[in-house]
């Protein structure tokens, strides 16, 4: 029930636990055949491109973009721009432009392809695209002019769109906030303008979401805290998400829906898709749901119960863990000619078409996806290398997905390794999210938040006690045995 560990903010040389995970990040790194290293050859490519980038002709660079990332972001992939406009609102979404620092068929074009997506550890990130590139030249970071894709998306008073278009221009990010400065400032009334009307439209959509049967799985992120007064002392927390999170990524949603009907009537193009959960698997979440203690009113959808929940809750976390069996299947599905069967296009989550088109520099199929929509939005012929890439995409990107999934598994559970490696035979309260086979339970334990498999019984949402047996930060593995019940 994490996204991922931020950066532990430890040297690992000062403690035997540091030195332990360190290896066990680099060892799930290298088991999992992560490409580390770029080649000499898409290096030079970066340098010549560097020195000589395709920039677009328009200049957007007064409008006053800013950006909305995690703290430390030096990989920006979005600024965003909004204002009023009549009754209703303007929103300008630009988006990092890649193709204009690669070369189409060239060696780092090849290595990107081999990689798909940033990797992400704790203690590092393995890039998609160079750091020269995708931290420097390509980056929207503030105050340097910059060539990107920009969505400009015109929405009514009720935030349904009314009319969209993809153009490239120059632009300039004129300040870098994190996702806490942007909720202190509007919740203190001193945000700017753009600032406050991204919460009224991330508002406004949120609540068509609502509408139309869309669903957001509130995951929280884990964070690992690291105490230095006594060597290294590593802890967990389950941070959730704050409501400027979900703001801004209701205007990359709104973005992808809008690329993928773009897509859709231009018969071309790679759609993000995920099936409806079966009756079968609504149901099963629906137990839990009681089992857990919680009210589920009869006829409302699971989208519309999920943003109920108090993500602060142990309790209310554990159904945000079960309602993942719900969010399966998702891939990607592309086409040129005649567009998939309209019960096949939609991202069962989202209710609606979607398509991922707002990271470029961290996931490789945004780069095709924006260069199909801005080319069906001038007129043009999509370009001959997007299109001949679109058959193999879903291929690459559900591996090297794959890939990414289980790095960051292998080193979340490294973490949780370490914090529980000097507890062991400690006593823990724990509370049971679901039922494994073999006589074994999957626990949540209330602090530190780990979520793991222990040996036992007990029904479904009951509060347990639960003791460490045995943690093995190398190996990744954490024993627990439930030796406990309440009620």
């Amino acid at each position: 029930m994490v996204e991922r560990a931020t950066s532990l903010a430890c040297d690992p040389t000062t403690s035997e636990t540091g030195r332990l995970l360190a290896q066990a990040f680099q060892q799930a790194r290298d088991e999992l055949e992560v490409r580390q290293v770029f080649p000499d050859a898409a290096l030079a490519e970066v340098e010549q491109a560097l020195a000589a980038p395709e920039l677009p002709e328009r200049d957007e660079t007064g409008v006053g973009f800013v950006t909305v990332d995690p703290p430390g972001s030096m990989d920006l992939d979005q600024a965003l721009h909004l204002e009023r406009a009549g009754s209703g609102y303007r929103v300008r979404y630009a988006i990092a432009d890649v193709p204009a620092f690669l070369v189409e068929g060239g060696a780092l074009d090849a290595e990107t392809r081999l990689r798909g997506q940033t990797v992400y550890c704790p203690d590092t990130r393995v890039p998609l695209h160079p750091p020269a590139l995708s931290e420097e030249a390509a980056s929207l970071l503030p105050d340097a002019v910059r060539p990107a894709y920009v969505w400009d998306i015109r929405l009514a008073a009720d935030g349904s769109r009314e009319s969209a278009e993809l153009y490239r221009a120059m632009v300039r990010s004129r300040r870098r906030y994190t996702y806490d400065e942007v909720q202190d400032l509007v919740d203190g009334g001193d945000a700017e303008e753009s600032l406050q009307l991204l919460r009224e439209v991330g508002e406004l959509r949120v609540a068509r979401e609502v509408a139309r049967g869309g669903a957001s799985l509130p995951m929280p992120e884990q964070e690992v805290g690291v105490s230095t007064e006594e060597g290294c002392d590593y802890t967990l927390r389950l941070r959730p998400m704050l409501p400027a999170e979900d703001w801004n990524a209701q205007i990359s949603l709104l973005t992808g829906m809008v690329a993928a009907r773009m897509m859709l009537d231009g018969r071309v193009g790679i759609l993000r898709t995920m099936p409806e959960p079966g009756e079968g698997a609504v149901a099963r979440f629906r137990r839990e749901v009681e089992a857990l203690g919680a009210h589920w009113p009869e006829g409302m959808p699971y989208g519309e119960f999920l943003r109920t929940l108090d993500r602060s809750d142990t309790r209310h976390l554990a159904i945000v863990n079960a309602a993942t069996s719900l969010f399966r299947g998702a891939g990607y599905t592309a086409f040129d000619g005649e567009p998939p069967p309209e019960d096949e296009q939609a991202q069962a989550a989202i209710a609606a078409p979607y398509a991922h088109v707002t990271a470029p520099l961290r996931r490789l199929v945004d780069r095709f996806g924006l260069a199909v929509c801005e080319a069906l939005c001038a007129g043009r012929e999509v370009p001959t290398w997007a299109r001949e890439a679109l058959p193999g995409l879903p291929e690459v990107m559900e591996e090297t997905g794959r890939r990414a999934r289980a790095v960051d598994r292998a080193c979340l559970t490294a973490v949780e390794a370490a914090v529980l490696s000097d507890r062991v035979g400690q006593d823990f309260a724990a509370v049971v999210v679901d039922g494994v086979d073999g006589g074994r339970v999957l626990v949540q334990l209330v602090d530190p938040p780990v979520s793991d498999v222990a040996a036992g019984t007990a029904p479904l949402g009951s509060p347990v006690t639960v003791r460490v047996e045995r943690a093995d930060i190398l190996a990744g593995e954490v024993d627990l045995r439930v030796v406990g019940q309440e009620g």
